[in-house]
């Protein structure tokens, strides 16, 4: 993809402008530069059959120094649910900037073409208050290597992101609250695993065929999803057959490494809401950088 940086200047020389502005301070690395790269994917949902953003620019802020913007030469239109389950897509592609500490990152829309399609097939808008005016801030400090390449990606995981107006004054059929992640593509791995729906559907009122939710940190004590209230799982998962019919699987994936405690339920979570969920399957699952844990949930004993 093209860009066009800010006042016309070359990437080089906008880099090396901001590293001036730093001072040398912990923003920069006395005008040395470093390449970063820039994903999107979004955490799995079945909620919707189409989520469409269109991005216009991206504007990156070092701790030290003025905010480069990068303005597309022409917008990137995403569907997000095309993005699940370890897919991506890039939105900067080895732009090179001043190497140092950034303290955070603005994705600029395009709020004309911001849509999502129901599972009825019909479009309903999308709107982002303030969006025009500041973009989707993502406040999550990162490091751009000197004379390396830095590769990220952002989780904009859509369950979390859509939510409904309810005369918030906002003239559109959903509101786009987003909740977004910053990992370093070199420091995540993933969870997948297999869930005996089969056997679970007999021995419990299952609403469908549920969710896998991760939740940061070992011995969590598993919550509903909800935007509402502090807390909660990192991402939810839905559960799927999709692949193979009668395997029912599920896949977490852009994972900072670390400890976590999966956890699933089979009835319905409406993210604005509490819900008493019943969870089963609780288990502690240790990522690694790189690699693919594995955490399957079976049926309880009877």
């Amino acid at each position: 993809m093209k860009h066009t940086l800010i006042r016309g200047f070359t990437v080089a020389a906008l880099a090396a402008a901001v590293s001036a502005c730093g001072g040398g301070g912990s923003g920069s690395s006395d005008g040395a530069t470093g390449s970063v790269s820039l994903n999107i994917t979004d955490a799995p949902t079945d909620a919707f059959t189409e989520v469409v953003i269109t991005f216009t620019g991206v504007t990156l802020k070092p701790n030290d120094g003025e905010a480069i913007t990068i303005e597309f030469d022409e917008p990137k239109t995403l569907d997000l649910l095309t993005l699940q389950g370890g897919e991506s897509a890039p939105l900067l592609e080895d732009v090179e900037v001043a190497a140092g500490d950034y303290a955070w990152i603005r994705l600029t829309l395009d709020e004309s073409n911001l849509y999502v399609m129901n599972e009825s097939g019909g479009m309903e808008t999308l709107a982002v208050p303030s969006g025009a005016q500041t973009g989707l801030k993502l406040v999550s400090g990162f490091t751009v290597a000197a004379g390396g390449e830095s590769d990220f990606t952002i989780d904009f995981d859509v369950r979390k992101s859509i939510v409904n107006p309810q005369g918030n004054g906002v003239a559109a059929d959903y509101f786009l609250k987003p909740a977004l992640r910053l990992v370093n593509n070199l420091e995540v791995g993933s969870i997948t695993g297999t869930v005996d729906y089969a056997t679970i559907n007999q021995s419990d009122t299952c609403d469908y065929e549920g969710m896998t939710y991760i939740y940061l940190g070992a011995d969590v004590e598993p919550t509903d999803l909800n935007l509402n209230s502090d807390g909660g799982p990192l991402m939810a998962v839905p559960v799927s057959d999709d692949e193979n019919p009668g395997t029912y699987t599920y896949k977490a994936a852009f994972l900072s490494e670390g400890d976590y405690t999966v956890s699933y339920s089979c009835q319905l979570d409406d993210n604005e809401t509490d819900n008493a969920l019943t969870f089963i399957g609780t288990q502690n699952v240790a990522v690694v950088a790189g690699e693919e844990s594995t955490a399957d949930i079976d049926a309880p004993a009877p």
